[in-house]
């Protein structure tokens, strides 16, 4: 069967998210009185969970890393989430992809409402069975780290031939998800992640651009 459910990150896999992305975290940091002019320097805060770079970036105690996200939001939600655009490429494979017969899926840390909202904008949402995210409401059923989305999605659509699965994503955290969940991983060199970083993560392979990727896909 092959690896016919592919799992795809989505804030430097699908989409180039980082000036909204920084943009908002530059909004959050002057709250709590950070000034940064440099929006290079905010990139790694581009798809792993908020509240963790947070605090591995500056070192915010757990209470003030949630509530940052809360102002995060206040930009975001409003602005940030339309300075945004799929990278040169990605369309043209998702739909070569579902053209070859193979099932779509996201799995991001982004709050899943918000994903569907930027899927829809830029009309990606029809090549994906199924879109997953984070949930972070405090409730019962809290999700943020890539491996309980992973495995959010995979109980969502009731897979459980973890061989036939592979995830595909820009950083660690994709790849570490994979790896806690069972599942094979491709690390992608278009985003915010490097080949370093991917490496030490574990992929099982790594590809530069949205049309190698597709190669790769089509022969797993």
């Amino acid at each position: 069967m092959g690896k016919q459910h592919i799992f795809f990150d989505l804030d430097g896999t699908l989409t180039d998210s980082m000036p909204g992305i920084t943009r908002a975290v530059q909004y959050a940091l002057r709250r709590y009185g950070i000034q940064v002019d440099d929006l290079n320097v905010l990139k790694p805060f581009v798809g792993p969970p908020l509240p963790e770079s947070f605090k591995e970036f500056y070192d915010f105690p757990d209470h003030d890393a949630h509530e940052a996200v809360f102002v995060f939001r206040e930009y975001y939600n409003v602005k940030g989430w339309m300075e945004n655009a799929p990278f040169p490429g990605v369309e043209a494979m998702l739909k070569s992809l579902r053209n070859a017969g193979k099932e779509l899926y996201v799995a991001t840390s982004k709050p899943e409402d918000m994903a569907k909202r930027v899927l829809d904008h830029f009309g990606l949402t029809k090549y994906f069975r199924f879109v997953g995210g984070a949930e972070d409401d405090g409730g019962e059923k809290l999700r943020v780290k890539k491996d309980q989305v992973i495995q959010y999605v995979m109980d969502s659509c009731g897979l459980e031939k973890k061989d036939e699965i592979i995830m595909v994503g820009d950083r660690r955290h994709d790849i570490e998800g994979a790896e806690k969940t069972g599942i094979s991983s491709v690390g992608v060199l278009y985003g915010y992640g490097g080949r370093e970083e991917l490496s030490e993560a574990g992929a099982d392979w790594i590809t530069e651009t949205p049309e190698t990727l597709l190669e790769l896909l089509k022969e797993l």
